[in-house]
């Protein structure tokens, strides 16, 4: 059984595509151009992903296709438009995509989304769980919502099976953006004033999500079935600290400022959405992964985190 991985040259496919050829599986990777260090040798560029992208090299003979490919969440977003420039890479890329690969015999689309879909926030105790009515606030996860919409038609009328994942914010070695930053002003040793915060939020760590995408790969209670996933254990962003700085072996250095002295100073400086996400509280429920296909995550947050330290210097 050949499984295709797009954006196999990403944070999340690379360890997927070495995790499955590690098992003995049959890996085809796709990426936009050709590059090189990836653990299989069958690696298809299919360059850039839009309505036009022609798939037919690349699925052939496959039987599973991971769908991680996309147009990223982006802080800062220059487009001109920000949610066509998503529609057209995570929309309509994706399901340019997707009825090629049903015309080619591909029994199982797995469709790496975000829970972003659900909304950027939740209420104290109450977690997102997948019952619940989509909400998407951005581009981006309008974007993901749309696709996934445009996916459970192309498999409806095709029978190709079907499987959504919408992960929360992945970590682990190679991690860029804010996660990347908090780790560097951490190890660095630098005053933090995020001291006094007792929100919670949901967190996956690199090698649990990639253990999930396999669960789904195999488990055949995962057709046609849509999945949040977390670590399982919250934190808030005071204690996440606490931990990077002990999976780091430097001492955490917290000052005890108040969520509304911050917010003011994120609205002043025009982050006020970056603090929201810093403050705010963002749970996911994973109890349906936990009863349908028995997963449990295969790490630790503390070892997460752990390996995220280890897997390069921070500069």
């Amino acid at each position: 059984m050949t499984v295709l991985v797009t954006g196999a040259a990403g944070l999340v496919g690379r360890v997927l595509c070495e995790h499955l050829v590690d098992a003995g599986r049959w890996v085809r990777a796709a990426v936009r151009i050709d590059v090189i260090g990836l653990s299989t040798s069958n690696v298809v560029a299919v360059g850039e992903i839009n309505k036009q992208t022609r798939w037919q090299t690349a699925l052939v003979e496959v039987e599973t296709l991971v769908h991680l490919a996309g147009r990223v969440h982006v802080m800062n977003d220059t487009s001109a438009d920000p949610l066509n420039a998503f529609r057209e890479v995570n929309v309509r890329g994706t399901l340019n995509l997707a009825l090629q690969a049903a015309e080619a015999g591909v029994k199982r689309f797995i469709f790496v989304s975000s829970v972003k879909v659900n909304g950027e926030s939740t209420r104290p105790g109450r977690p997102f769980t997948e019952a619940q009515s989509p909400s998407p606030q951005d581009a981006y996860g309008m974007s993901k919502h749309e696709a996934e919409q445009g996916l459970r038609q192309i498999a409806a009328a095709t029978g190709m099976e079907l499987v959504i994942i919408r992960p929360p914010l992945v970590y682990g070695p190679g991690v860029k953006a804010n996660f990347a930053n908090l780790m560097r002003a951490v190890q660095k040793g630098w005053p933090l004033p995020l001291g006094d915060l007792r929100n919670q939020r949901s967190l996956v760590a690199l090698d649990n999500l990639v253990d999930f995408i396999v669960t789904c790969i195999d488990h055949p209670q995962a057709a046609n079935q849509t999945f949040l996933i977390s670590d399982g254990e919250d934190l808030s962003t005071t204690e996440l600290v606490h931990r990077m700085a002990q999976a780091a072996g430097v001492p955490a250095r917290l000052m005890p400022v108040p969520v509304w002295a911050l917010q003011a100073v994120g609205r002043m400086l025009g982050k006020g959405d970056a603090v929201q996400r810093l403050c705010g509280d963002l749970q996911i429920d994973s109890g349906k992964a936990r009863k349908i296909l028995g997963w449990e995550p295969k790490i630790t947050v503390q070892e997460g985190l752990r390996r995220a330290f280890a897997g390069g210097a921070l500069a």
